[in-house]
């Protein structure tokens, strides 16, 4: 269990509250710097995605190794943004990692134009929350259910609005691991007692959304009830640093947290 300042040159109410704050600053121009390209990445030339059905008309984006085996797998949870092409990139890059990847559509199809539009689509969740956590519990379903995947090795993963849901799965699933990056947080110590996996926790030191101060008591609450944990901090860097479309992206921050993320998977759900 550690908190780490990285060195480089819970409710649903206070989940969409996290939503609510991110940046709102344009879509970026199709010439700026992709996640791709910094990216430590596998082939992607050895994977397989298709669109699935997995929660009544809800359809997800499904990523896996061509190779047949069993592997990990990973339900990924989308920002406020929606299930865009960057959580599909981001959904490629794991699998060729050697992941089966399915990520999630928490928004019935809609991917947001624009901060309003995110804004209230968010409000949807928070008006109906059981759906939501009904739908990714209905994503592991729907992975232990593939002859590819191994039952036991799970986890969850999600930026921002998806951070947030990351831990609200956890909070509600029997999981292997649980990945938030910049998501809300939960402290009550008697909800978090139920996660009997290692969580990793990824954020910004100039969030004004996530601060450090809930970070350092999510961290404690996690010392306390035992549960292992890898939280970062990185300085000099805000909320969705590791988006490449916002205007707070941070290449080789949202790098080293790729880096991160991937040791983090491979001890705990390849070890």
């Amino acid at each position: 269990m550690k908190s780490v300042y990285v060195l480089l040159t819970m409710s649903l109410v206070l989940l969409v509250s996290c939503a609510q704050q991110e940046h709102i600053a344009p879509q970026a121009a199709p010439t700026q710097v992709k996640n791709v390209d910094v990216l430590k990445n596998g082939n992607t030339s050895n994977i397989v995605t298709e669109n699935v059905t997995y929660f009544g008309n809800s359809v997800g984006f499904l990523a896996k190794p061509k190779k047949e085996g069993i592997y990990p797998a990973v339900v990924m949870i989308h920002e406020w943004w929606g299930l865009n092409d960057n959580i599909k990139e981001m959904a490629r890059s794991m699998a060729a990692e050697g992941y089966v990847v399915l990520a999630v559509d928490l928004f019935n199809g809609k991917v947001a134009k624009d901060a309003n539009e995110a804004r209230e689509l968010t409000t949807n969740i928070r008006n109906n929350p059981s759906q939501a956590i009904e739908n990714m519990k209905a994503a592991v379903e729907f992975l232990k259910n593939q002859n590819n995947v191994d039952k036991d090795k799970i986890a969850s993963m999600g930026w921002c609005f998806g951070g947030g849901m990351s831990l609200q799965l956890a909070l509600n699933e029997k999981l292997a691991a649980t990945i938030i990056y910049y998501g809300s947080l939960e402290t009550d110590k008697a909800k978090l007692s139920v996660i009997k996996w290692p969580v990793l926790g990824i954020f910004g030191e100039k969030d004004t959304s996530i601060t450090v101060d809930s970070v350092k008591k999510f961290e404690a609450a996690l010392n306390e009830l035992g549960i292992e944990n890898e939280i970062y901090i990185y300085p000099d860097v805000g909320h969705a640093f590791a988006n490449p479309s916002g205007a707070n992206y941070a290449p080789e921050q949202t790098k080293d947290a790729w880096e991160k993320t991937l040791r983090f998977l491979e001890g705990n759900l390849k070890g």
